[in-house]
Parts: structure tokens; sequence; C-alpha cells
């Protein structure tokens, strides 16, 4: 049995014979804040320290409290006449006089959690070698205390700012005006999910919106998504059916005109934009209100803490489909997954219902999708551990995508390149779980020059237009001669990054 379950162990047992008390040694302001949190929370507490008038003053406050030098092994007999020590907290501003209490504590409650001080740098590793349970670096804690307040400010500040410009719609139509809030074409989970937030932080301030898409939503799961939460969604083909509203919003993406119905800047400048994804073109982008958040793995996050700063009110709907996104967009957090995605997820797992998530990720697979995977399968081509395959036409683009999701699991592959066409566009997705690639940036380089690329370390996608290729009507020469091109790219961009 190991330290952590042998102190487990031994508390259950022991509980019984008399109070479980929480130590502590050494009571200048830190002890004192600690003391005083702990029997705010009902928990009782037993205070040594070598100062009387402190000691005097601590018992008038009605805790139990000795004079004593913490280093003195025979205290600790004192204490266990109080009760059982389950956590001996160590935090005097004395070095050695901790280190040895340390070693008494360690000989005498061997089964006592311990957590100590640290004075100075050197004291980190002494006291980890002395086997502590917790190492209580005081800059550190502040410094992180300090930054965590900074990053809650700042998004409250944000917020805010996200409000208060969706308010400005009612001084220009007197309550009357209304937001277009766009996703990008043949939107995700996380896209539309994140697009329902916004949708409700304007209800809050009692402006109307829209979500806005162009396409299809192709994926059967993002159908699914749709049609069990009900979610209200207008499709739109072109540009002018956006000049009906008030302001615009682009969210899961940054770049106007980029997979999206808006046209390109300058002409397609939005009010805000609000996206986890990094982007190359900020410069040329002009919005009102810019929050791009690449330490998040999921807009839905983002748009999970202003629903969370702003104190607006989370159905199970809204609660169901953000936690979706986020479980979609980081891949059940294997995948880009950062401490706000856990954070968001926690919160909203609270709120959303259970059943409708066990609907949404266990949709059935369409006819469609097994035929591309078919295809995929095919028409495979292995050099070493990549898998590069084509699916020819598709009627559904998502099938894409998919396809190289499922390729991703077979045995020796770690990377998988799936291309296919789709009008009269050349789709490429593009999967790894290489650690050594990051296939994101690899896109940009191959595809970048030709058409749009982008992506993350693990997962990315292009967009080429056939060119020169559209004149040809045999749709089997189109696609073995974009294969041939394609497949030269990336392959060629994966050596130099091999050499380099």
């Amino acid at each position: 049995m190991n330290a952590e379950g042998s102190k487990t162990e031994h508390k259950t047992k022991t509980k019984g014979k008399g109070r479980v008390l929480q130590v502590i040694f050494g009571c200048g302001r830190i002890g004192y804040a600690v003391a005083k949190e702990l029997k705010g929370r009902g928990i009782e507490v037993v205070i040594v320290d070598i100062d009387e008038k402190k000691v005097e003053l601590l018992k008038e406050e009605d805790f139990i409290a000795f004079v004593c030098d913490i280093s003195d092994p025979e205290i600790i007999s004192k204490i266990i006449s109080e009760g059982e020590p389950e956590t001996v907290f160590i935090l005097s501003n004395d070095s050695e006089v901790n280190k040895k209490a340390v070693n008494n504590a360690k000989e005498m409650l061997p089964h006592a959690y311990l957590v100590v001080r640290a004075i100075g740098p050197m004291d980190k590793e002494d006291l980890k070698e002395l086997g502590v349970d917790v190492v209580l670096s005081i800059p550190d804690v502040t410094a992180r205390t300090a930054i965590e307040y900074l990053k809650s400010v700042k998004s409250l500040k944000k917020a805010k700012e996200l409000t208060s410009m969706i308010e400005e719609i009612k001084g220009r139509k007197k309550g009357k005006g209304k937001l277009g809030i766009i996703v990008h074409d043949s939107p995700d989970s996380d896209a539309i999910a994140s697009a329902l937030a916004l949708k409700q932080i304007a209800k809050h301030v009692g402006i109307s919106a829209d979500i806005l898409y162009r396409g299809e939503i192709g994926h059967h799961v993002n159908r699914a998504f749709v049609n069990i939460l009900g979610i209200e969604m207008r499709s739109i083909e072109h540009e002018d059916e956006l000049k009906g509203y008030d302001k615009l919003a682009l969210i899961d993406a940054t770049v106007p005109g980029a997979n999206n119905p808006l046209p390109a800047p300058p002409e397609g400048n939005v009010n805000i934009i609000i996206d986890h994804h990094a982007s190359n073109n900020k410069g040329n982008v002009h919005a009102d209100f810019f929050d791009v958040r690449t330490d998040n793995g999921a807009t839905s996050t983002i748009m999970t803490r202003y629903l969370q700063e702003l104190d607006i009110p989370v159905d199970k709907v809204l609660a169901t489909a953000l936690l979706h996104g986020i479980r979609t967009d980081t891949s059940g957090f294997k995948r880009e997954t950062h401490p706000s995605d856990f954070s968001a997820a926690a919160f909203l797992h609270l709120k959303a219902d259970r059943d409708l998530l066990e609907q949404l990720e266990t949709p059935p697979m369409s006819t469609e999708m097994l035929n591309v995977v078919g295809n995929a399968i095919l028409h495979k081509k292995i050099k070493g551990s990549y898998l590069i395959t084509n699916v020819g036409a598709v009627a559904n683009r998502d099938a894409i995508p998919q396809a190289a999701n499922y390729l991703l699991n077979l045995e020796g592959i770690s990377t998988v390149i799936v291309m296919g066409l789709y009008e009269e566009m050349i789709y490429v997705s593009g999967r790894s779980k290489d650690v050594r690639v990051n296939i994101g940036d690899a896109f940009v380089r191959a595809f970048g020059g030709i058409g749009s690329a982008g992506g993350h370390a693990t997962m990315a996608a292009a967009q080429i237009q056939l060119g020169i290729f559209s004149g040809i009507k045999d749709k089997d020469t189109i696609i073995q001669l974009v294969e041939d091109a394609v497949s030269k790219r990336f392959l060629s961009v994966m050596k130099e990054e091999k050499s380099e």
C-alpha cells in the first residue's frame, strides 16, 4: 500500500478514539490566517507558538494553544492528549526549526499529513526529500493568487465590455434592433453552442439575436445536436442578408470571409469577434470587441466564463450545449485542453441534462458516412506511419474529417491526411498523434500559399480552389491530380521539418 492509502486507512480506524485535530506549528500572520479559516469552517485547531503573549491572545479567542518551541518533540505528546492530529501545518519563518519539526512529526505522527512552509528556494527540495505532503511557498502562492485575481478582474471587465457593446443597439433602434451572430460554414458543436450562449447574453440585456450560418450542418453529430436541443438557426447564402442586422458578431472564427458568409476585410469587418484559435490575420481585421483566448480549448469555455462573470442564468439546454461543445472540441479533454476547460465543464456538468448528452454523443452513423470511410480505406496509401487517402466527390464535406478521425485509430498510423472534392473545392483534413509533429503548422506551410489552411498540433484543415483543374470534366482525373499534388506538398514539408 502507498503512503496515501496508508494515511487514509489509519484515519478511518482512529477517528473514533477521540477528536480529530488540525495542528498549527508557528502562528505568525500566515499561521493565524490558516487557523481562522479552519475555525470558521467548524474544524478544531490546536496551535503551538513560542510567543507567550500571542498564545494568551489565541486562548482568548477560544483556540487550544500551547507555548513551546515547535522543534521540541515533547509538544507532540501534549497534542496527542487533546485528540488525533490529522494534518500538521508547520508555518514558522525559521527554516531549520521547521525541518526539525518535520522530523519529529514524521517519527511520532507517521500518519498525519504535513503541510510545511518553505522559507528559501533551497527549502523546497529539502522538504520534498523529507517526505512532506505539501510544500507551501508563500511567494509562489501569493504570485499565483495575484495572477488569478488579475485574470478574474480582466475577465469581468471584458464581459462588461461585451454587454455594453450589445446594449448600444438599443440606443440606435430604441429597443427594436437586432444582433446577427455568425458562425463558420457548416458549423460544429462548439461554434453553435457558443453562438447560443451569446444569444442568451444578448437576451439578458434586452436585445434579440439570430444565429446565422452558410452551407449545411452536414456532420451527423452536429445535425443531432441542433435537432435534439431545438436550437434555432438561420441559413443564409448571400452577404446582403446581413444588412438587416444592427451589429454583427463572428463566433469561433477570427477572419471575416474565411469560411464564413462575411465579405473579406476591409469590407467584412464586424463588431464582435470571439474565438479560441490563434490567427495570423489579426492586424488585417477590425472589430470593436476582439477577444481571442488561445489558452482555452474551446470557444464554449470562453462563453461559459462570460455567463459566470455576468451571473446570467444557464438552463439545462444551454449547459448541455456548452458542455458538449467543450467535449467535442477537446476530443473528450484529450486534445488542446487547458485548466479553464475543466473548470467550465465542472460548472456546466451540474446543470446539464445527462440524458440529452448521451443522445448527442452516441448518434447513429449514416450510410453516407459509412461509404466515405469505405472509400478512404480503399484508396489509402501508407508511407511509414503516414496514411494519405482520397474519398472522391462527397455530398457532405463533414464526412472528410470524420474519416480522418476513424483512420487515425489504425495500428501503426500516427498521421492521417484525407482529401475529398465538394462542389468546386478540395477539402483536406489532417489528424496526428505524433508528438513530434504540429500538423496545423505543417498544413499552413504546405497549403497556405494555394488556399486557406490552419489548425492545432493534432488536427488541421485546408481548403483549395480547383483553379486550373476546374475545366476537367472527369472527377476521377481531378481527384487523382489533386491527390498527387497534395501528397507531394505535405510530404515535402514533413521532410523539411525532420531535417531542421
